[in-house]
C-alpha cells in the first residue's frame, strides 16, 4: 500500500514527492542493509563512522563495558567491541571517551497526539531528550482518520525523520458501541494494517473490558476479531487494565491474552499483575509507589517492566522532559541504574519483538546512541539517531540539530471538523418538564467511577434548568464533529468549570472519541467556544466575559499541528496563563485533565457521549448500555 502525500526539502530547496514503501520493499531494503553490515563487520567494506572509547551499556548481560568502539554504516551499528580491535577503515572517527553510552530511549506506550505535535515535530521535541523510537498507541488518531491510520504514522520516517514510530493499532475504534466517529476497526481492518507494513507492532490497549469478558456484550465479536487477526499475523495484543485489581480480574485479564498494562496505580496491584506474566508499562506516578514495593519484597528481575509517558503535552515535555524524565524518576524511586535504562529501551523492544531493530547498542540495530556524562543523573551529553548527531550539550539546550521533514498533509488529515453548522446557545439549553420550578438532575464529576451517578436539585427559570457555579455546578456538553449534524448532548457536572461570568472552555481533544467537549456557565459562551474550535479545525478555545481570550490550534485531525515546538508550547502556555486570570470551581487554573474525563473505558461507567440512535440525551452506562434522562 502506497501513500503519496509527502514532500521533503532537499539541498537547494528542491521539493520532491516521496512515496512510502510497501512491506515487501522494506524487507528487501532490510536484507540489503544486513548484507552490507556483514561486510563492514568483517572489515571488507568501510564504515561511515566510529564512535570510539565510551563505556557502553550491554543490555543483554546488564553490565557496563569500558573503552568500546561503535562502528556505524548507513545508520546502523555493524560492530561493537574493545577500542581499536576492529580492523577496517571508517570515513570518520569521533572520540567519546569519558562518556557513557546507552541505547536510544523508546516509549512502550505513548500517544504522540497528546503532545499536540505531528511526528516530524515530535522528533524535534523528544530526540534531544534521548527518545529515538516510540510505540504509538494510535486509537486517538484512528478515531478521526480511520483507514489512513498507519499511513499517517509512518509518513514522517519514510520522508527522512529519524524518529521511528511503531504503530499499535487502536482497538478502541470506536471505544464503545455507544459512540461513532471517523473509523471502525474489526478483524479485516486489523489484519490489513498488520500486512501493510512490518513496523505495525501491536493491537493497542484493549480497553473495552466488558466486551472482552462478557460473551453477550455488544462489542464482543469486534474486539475478539481484532485479537484473532493480531495473533494470526504474530502481533502483540496490548491491554488496559484500569480498575481491574482483584485476583480474579487479574487472572482473567492475563488469561484473555492481554499481554501488558499501563494503567497500574497501586503497588500491590502491579506486583500481582507482574506475577501473572503481565508486562508493566509504568508511568511516573506509579513508579514512585511500585519500585519501592519491589525493593521491599526483594524482587530482582525487572525485565518484564518498562517505564513510559502515555500522555504529556509539548509545554510539559519542555518543562519536565520525556523519557529522560521517566528514567530520572525511576532511579529516584529506587530502580537500579542499569535496570532503569533497560526499562527505557531493551525491555520494551523485546516485548514488542522489535529488539532486532532498536533497544540495544548491538550489531544490526539502528545507530541510536545516547551519550551521558553521568548515568545516575541522566545527564545527556549528546544524542545520535540513525547514526547522525541529533543533539549536543555544547549547542543551545534542547536544540534539535537535524532538519525537520516537511510534509504536505492531505485533506483527510487537515479537514476533519464536520460539525455541519454553527451551534447556538439554544443547543446547550436544558429544558425542564412543564410547570416545574425545580427538577432532579443527574450529576457527574471528572473521573467518577461509581456504579450510579449522583442526583441533585436545580432551579428552573423561564422553563430552563439553571446551574450555579457558586455551588460548584456547571454545564457540560458534547458536540458531534463527525457527521455534519451538530448533534449535542448536555448535562450538569460538579466540582469543575469556570466561575468567571459568561465563560466557557472547549476542546477537540476528548479522549478517546475526540468529539468537541465544552463546559461553561453561559450557553452563548459555550456556543462561541465550540464554534471557535470548529473554525480552527480543532484545538482549544477559552471564552471569558463572552469573548475568546485564548486558543490553541490543532489543525491536523483536531489533535495535532505541524508547527515548531516553541510556537505550539507558547500557545499552550498562553492558554494556561489566560485561565490563571479567571476563577474556577475548586480553585486552580485550566482544568486540562478534562480532556481525559470523557473516557468510556473501564472503570468508567456512566458517561456523557454524543447523541446516538435510541439515546438522544447521550447519557449512558457504558458497561451495560442503560440510559437515563439528565433531568426529571
Amino acid at each position: 500500500m502506497m501513500s503519496k502525500f509527502l514532500r521533503t526539502v532537499l539541498p537547494g530547496s528542491l521539493i520532491i514527492l516521496i512515496a512510502t514503501t510497501s512491506a515487501d520493499m522494506r524487507l528487501d531494503e532490510e536484507i540489503s542493509t544486513r548484507q552490507t553490515l556483514i561486510q563492514v563487520a568483517l572489515a571488507r567494506e568501510s564504515a561511515d563512522l566510529i564512535l570510539s572509547g565510551s563505556t557502553v551499556l550491554n543490555v543483554f548481560t546488564s553490565e557496563w563495558e569500558a573503552d568500546q568502539d561503535i562502528v556505524i554504516k548507513e545508520g546502523r551499528i555493524s560492530w561493537v567491541g574493545p577500542r581499536g580491535r576492529w580492523t577496517g577503515e571508517a570515513k570518520k572517527k569521533i572520540e567519546v571517551t569519558d562518556l557513557w553510552a546507552v541505547p536510544g530511549f523508546g516509549e512502550s506506550h505513548k500517544h504522540i497526539e497528546s503532545s499536540y505535535l505531528t511526528p516530524e515535530y515530535e522528533a524535534a521535541l523528544v530526540i534531544p531528550k534521548g527518545n529515538t523510537w516510540t510505540v504509538e498507541g494510535s486509537h486517538e488518531l484512528s478515531n478521526v482518520v480511520g483507514e489512513h491510520n498507519v499511513s499517517f504514522w509512518l509518513a514522517a520516517e519514510d520522508a527522512g525523520s529519524p524518529l521511528k514510530i511503531f504503530p499499535a493499532i487502536g482497538s478502541a475504534t470506536p471505544p464503545t458501541v455507544y459512540e461513532q466517529a471517523g473509523g471502525y476497526y474489526g478483524y479485516e481492518e486489523m489484519r490489513a494494517f498488520l500486512q501493510q507494513d512490518t513496523r505495525v507492532a501491536a493491537l493497542g490497549e484493549v480497553m473495552d473490558w466488558p466486551a472482552v469478558s462478557n460473551r453477550d456484550a455488544p462489542g464482543n465479536e469486534r474486539i475478539w476479531g481484532m485479537i484473532k487477526a493480531t495473533w494470526e499475523e504474530r502481533g502483540i495484543v496490548e491491554g488496559h487494565g484500569s480498575g481491574l485489581r482483584s485476583l480474579n480480574q487479574i487472572n482473567a485479564f492475563a488469561a484473555a491474552g492481554l499481554s501488558s498494562d499501563h494503567e497500574v496505580v497501586l503497588a500491590d496491584e502491579g506486583i500481582e499483575k507482574l506475577r501473572r506474566g503481565i508486562f508493566l508499562e509504568v508511568r511516573a506516578d506509579t513508579a514512585r509507589v511500585l519500585f519501592p514495593r519491589m525493593l521491599a519484597l526483594g524482587l530482582t528481575d525487572w525485565s518484564n517492566i518498562s517505564i513510559t509517558t502515555d500522555d504529556r503535552d509539548v509545554a510539559a515535555t519542555l518543562a519536565l522532559g520525556a523519557m529522560d524524565y521517566n528514567i530520572k524518576n525511576a532511579i529516584k524511586a529506587g530502580s537500579p541504574i542499569i535496570q532503569a535504562y533497560q526499562m527505557a529501551s531493551y525491555n520494551t523492544a523485546r516485548h514488542f519483538k522489535l529488539d532486532h531493530l532498536v533497544g540495544a547498542i548491538a550489531p544490526g540495530r539502528y545507530a541510536d546512541v545516547v551519550f551521558l556524562s553521568d548515568p545516575e543523573t541522566v545527564s545527556i551529553h549528546s544524542v545520535y539517531a540513525n547514526g547522525k548527531l541529533a543533539a549536543h550539550k555544547d549547542k543551545e539546550s534542547g536544540t534539535y540539530l537535524l532538519p525537520i521533514t516537511k510534509i504536505d498533509y492531505p485533506d483527510w488529515a487537515k479537514n476533519t471538523m464536520n460539525v455541519g453548522r454553527l451551534v447556538t446557545a439554544d443547543d446547550f439549553a436544558i429544558a425542564a418538564p412543564p410547570g416545574r420550578t425545580t427538577v432532579n438532575v443527574a450529576l457527574m464529576r471528572p473521573f467518577y467511577f461509581e456504579e450510579t451517578f449522583m442526583v441533585g436539585q436545580l432551579p428552573v427559570v423561564s422553563g430552563k434548568v439553571i446551574g450555579d457555579p457558586l455551588i460548584g455546578i456547571t454545564k457540560v456538553g458534547v458536540v458531534d464533529r463527525y457527521h455534519g449534524n451538530a448533534n449535542t448532548s448536555k448535562m450538569f457536572w460538579r466540582d469543575v468549570g469556570p466561575i468567571t461570568p459568561k465563560s466557557a472552555l472547549a476542546s477537540s481533544q476528548m479522549h478517546d472519541i475526540h468529539n468537541i467537549w465544552v463546559m461553561g456557565n453561559d450557553d452563548a459562551a459555550m456556543a462561541l467556544a465550540v464554534n471557535t474550535v470548529a473554525q480552527l479545525q480543532g484545538g482549544w478555545a477559552l471564552v471569558r466575559d463572552g469573548k475568546v481570550v485564548s486558543t490553541v490550534t490543532l489543525d491536523i485531525a483536531g489533535l495535532m499541528t505541524a508547527r515548531p515546538v516553541e510556537e505550539v508550547a507558547a500557545e499552550v502556555e498562553a492558554l494556561f496563563t489566560a485561565a490563571d486570570s479567571m476563577k474556577w470551581i475548586g480553585g486552580g487554573g485550566l482544568p486540562e485533565r478534562m480532556r481525559f474525563a470523557f473516557l468510556t473505558a473501564s472503570p468508567w461507567r456512566w458517561q456523557l457521549v454524543a447523541p446516538y440512535p435510541n439515546n438522544l440525551g447521550g447519557f449512558v452506562d457504558v458497561t451495560s448500555g442503560d440510559t437515563h434522562p439528565v433531568v426529571w
